[in-house]
């Protein structure tokens, strides 16, 4: 029977708390305890995850080596067809995903958690489009010879998710790794667990039961385990630097590939002849403002030429003040909240340290309405006059605060946008197209734009260099390289 979207969030997150999908079932912990999931702009209890161990990484890995002894042997347009199949499904819980992702991060449903239940489906549509690339060549070793390459899937393959935009950054590991023939275990993000395991469930009523595994659970006690375990090949994380290196190491003593996604520091160059209506709103959507700044690709470094940086900052700060803070299911609201306690002190810890050393441009307001007067609430903060090296300026923050510097140098101005332990993303804005193809190409990142700050989504390759980590991910090439292993055969005809 087909699951009925429902768009009471509140209900639906009752009716999967305290659950993992194992082998096509909703089942507790093995454990038998739980954790409380938090609505971030209430300080209420929605709900419970699962608190998972290595009992149930596992049942879920096991699981998962059988289903794929079955789903490799499958045609892969086969394969295609049904993945197709599940982003078809979950397009019909676009709105349901989207209220249920709001309640549990905060992300206002209008601006930020609905667009990101869509580009889940579409995910999941555009790779399993793709399954009939997975192609190898023919190699002209000898002629005598027929010597070929085949691409082969890895097995099972262990992913770990952010709690940021959980839905997409899901959906760019699982459905390539699907489509080319693996099998799948997700541990979610602690704080943001119900709705991607409604997704997982809404796939199973198409997936061959043990194909897609999601867990919950805390990273020593329930990921660890899925990185070590023996019969995970392969293993994509996104998070934390610090997580992305245990990750790596553990992964290194199994000799299975990894790939890592781990944040940035994302400058944003404006230059004295760029359209500065257009750089306006591509930084007041760049810095990831609807989404409390909570995003790796966030333009939290903003370089402007010297003769617009005060009308730049002025009106900036008008586009922000323009925007609502408030309850994220309300049709309403621009900004949510922060997604924790933990976070939310971490941000103001950042705020209170640019205080120190610049002057603070505070925007929006606070919500009103006293239901939400212990929610996680931050007003954007614009950071003018800061030292280059002070925190705010130098350290991924994750939160609603950016900082802004004049310029007139466009040497000085690179070096200065280069000089980063991360390699993310950057944009430049600029009528001169000699000078964007030049900051194109010098610009030390994975992810670069000329005039406009798009969002990751499927079909362009996204990933970073120096502590942002390993690998692509979104395209065809990422799901070849990453999901697939190159089998040479040679056949002698002599």
């Amino acid at each position: 029977m087909t699951i009925t979207p429902n768009t009471d969030p509140f209900a639906l997150a009752r009716s999967l708390s305290g659950l993992h999908l194992i082998n096509g079932a909703l089942v507790p912990a093995a454990s038998g305890t739980s954790f409380d999931v938090i609505n971030p702009a209430t300080g209420a209890v929605i709900g419970t995850a699962a608190e998972g161990d290595a009992r149930d990484v596992d049942a879920a890995v096991t699981a998962a080596a059988k289903a794929q002894k079955a789903w490799k042997a499958m045609p892969a347009r086969e394969r295609g067809k049904l993945v197709v199949e599940c982003g078809r499904r979950l397009m019909d819980h676009v709105d349901e995903l989207g209220r249920l992702i709001a309640l549990e991060t905060g992300k206002a449903l209008r601006t930020e958690s609905r667009i990101e239940a869509s580009v889940l489906a579409d995910a999941f549509v555009f790779f399993g489009g793709l399954a009939s690339e997975l192609k190898g060549e023919s190699v002209p070793f000898n002629p005598s010879m027929l010597t070929v390459t085949v691409r082969e899937p890895i097995g099972v393959v262990g992913a770990i998710i952010p709690w940021n935009v959980p839905l997409l950054l899901m959906a760019l590991k699982v459905a390539p790794a699907l489509v080319a023939g693996n099998a799948v275990v997700v541990k979610s993000a602690e704080e943001a667990p119900l709705t991607v395991l409604r997704v997982c469930q809404i796939m199973n009523e198409v997936l061959p039961a043990g194909l897609f595994n999601i867990l919950s659970g805390f990273g020593p006690e329930c990921g660890a385990p899925l990185v070590s375990h023996p019969k995970v090949g392969k293993v994509t994380f996104t998070g934390s630097v610090e997580t992305g290196k245990i990750v790596s190491r553990m992964a290194a003593d199994k000799l299975i590939p990894v790939t890592l996604e781990l944040g940035g520091k994302s400058p944003m160059i404006i230059m004295g002849d760029a359209d500065l209506e257009k750089a306006i709103a591509g930084a007041t959507a760049g810095m990831r403002f609807t989404r409390q700044g909570q995003s790796c690709t966030a333009s939290s470094r903003i370089y402007v030429h010297d003769s617009l940086h005060d009308e730049f900052v002025r009106r900036l700060k008008a586009n922000v003040d323009a925007m609502k803070m408030g309850d994220p299911l309300d049709e309403a609201t621009d900004i949510g909240t922060i997604i924790s306690p933990d976070q939310f002190a971490r941000v103001q810890h950042y705020i209170s340290e640019g205080k120190k050393h610049g002057t603070a441009h505070v925007c929006s307001q606070l919500p009103e309405d006293p239901s939400l007067k212990d929610g996680l609430f931050i007003q954007p903060v614009i950071f003018t006059d800061l030292p280059a090296d002070a925190a705010p300026a130098r350290e991924e923050i994750f939160g609603p605060v950016c900082c802004v510097f004049r310029f007139t140098d466009y040497e000085a101005v690179l070096a200065e946008a280069n000089n980063s332990e991360y390699g993310l993303a950057a944009t430049i804005w600029t009528r001169d197209l000699k000078t964007a193809l030049d900051a194109a190409h010098r610009l030390e990142a994975g992810f670069v734009q000329v005039n406009q700050n798009l969002v990751v989504q499927p079909n362009l390759s996204y990933g970073g260099t120096k502590l942002s980590g390993l690998g692509k991910e979104a395209t065809l090439e990422s799901m070849l390289e990453h999901f697939t292993h190159k089998k040479t055969i040679i056949v002698n005809m002599g």
